[in-house]
């Protein structure tokens, strides 16, 4: 039998695919605790001891290129290098000089999301990431998208010593001036979704931030009969971020049958206690809700199987 909105699911078999532990002290420590979480898709930000030193700022490759104003971007037919101007490049990507352009840029951005990237001038990834930042960024009208030269000057350097960063490249991502989310050397997909993960205000699924927000969600649906995904994630998982493109996707896809929902359990106290009530020990947790009951879940980060449980739920018969 389901179980209703406020019990305890059983956990199920574990998934084969990427999946975030989270411990269970972790789950009864206050929310400004960031727990550490154990995925095989996840770069791992070392931790410092010292502050950085950014005269002394490395990258994992470095080949000597262009100066850092020139990019390059590979032709689609062709394959072949040209150079991108910089009155293109530019319009977009905010390069930052000082400490008081840095915090400034954070402070009128509000609540929209900050990606900063820290490169150096002999940065070969930069190279290579940056024109797909420039691309993202137009595409991306609701991000704002900062660019810092660490070793550009002495002001450049000091954001980089307060900012902890001594590799690059280096992505931080910002919301309301807080720190939500870094990464060292990501490529093109994993910035994509990282951006999508993040800064997702628009799509068609529903942001909570807390358990009264589920709970509006399920009444709001009681009586339309419609299926509640509820993909249910942290803020530094790997796995949660591979798959919220899909969820994305999904929502529009399936917009007239299902409603999907998310909530990040480590955001506050209250989202938190959410994922204890509901025995959430793995992210991401997709659970499954119709007339006011929570009909199952999936625990796993596989398009193929979401999609298959969703259809399920749904009614429709998946032969496997």
């Amino acid at each position: 039998m389901a179980a209703t909105f406020t019990s305890l699911l059983s956990k199920p078999a574990s998934s084969s695919h990427s999946t975030s532990f989270i411990p269970k002290l972790n789950l009864a420590t206050s929310f400004h605790y960031s727990p550490p979480l154990v995925s095989q898709s996840m770069i791992l930000i070392k931790s410092k001891q010292q502050p950085a030193d950014p005269s002394r700022l490395r990258s994992s490759r470095p080949h000597h290129l262009a100066p850092a104003r020139a990019t390059t971007t590979t032709d689609n037919i062709t394959g072949t290098e040209k150079a991108v101007p910089k009155a293109e490049a530019d319009d977009r990507v905010q390069k930052i000089s000082s400490v008081e352009e840095f915090d400034e840029a954070l402070r009128l951005a509000n609540d929209k999301l900050v990606v900063v990237e820290y490169a150096t001038s002999q940065s070969y990834q930069n190279h290579q990431i940056y024109p797909f930042m420039v691309g993202l960024s137009k595409s991306c009208s609701d991000v704002v998208f900062l660019l810092v030269i660490g070793d550009e000057s002495e002001m450049t350097r000091e954001i980089c010593n307060r900012e902890k960063v001594d590799k690059v490249p280096h992505f931080t991502f910002y919301k309301s001036m807080e720190k939500v989310h870094e990464e060292e050397a990501v490529g093109p997909d994993q910035l994509v979704g990282d951006v999508l993960y993040y800064g997702d205000n628009h799509s068609g699924v529903v942001q909570l931030h807390s358990g009264e927000d589920v709970k509006a969600l399920i009444k709001e649906h009681d009586a339309d009969g419609k299926l509640i995904v509820l993909d249910v994630g942290l803020k530094h998982c790997g796995p949660c971020v591979k798959v919220y493109p899909t969820v994305i996707k999904l929502s529009r896809q399936m917009a007239d049958t299902v409603v999907f929902g998310r909530m990040n359990g480590d955001e506050n106290e209250s989202c938190m206690k959410f994922l204890r009530d509901m025995d959430v020990v793995e992210v991401p947790t997709f659970l499954f809700i119709r007339n006011g009951r929570i009909r199952g879940r999936y625990v796993g980060s596989g398009k193929g199987e979401l999609i298959g449980e969703i259809l399920r739920y749904q009614g429709v018969r998946v032969t496997y």
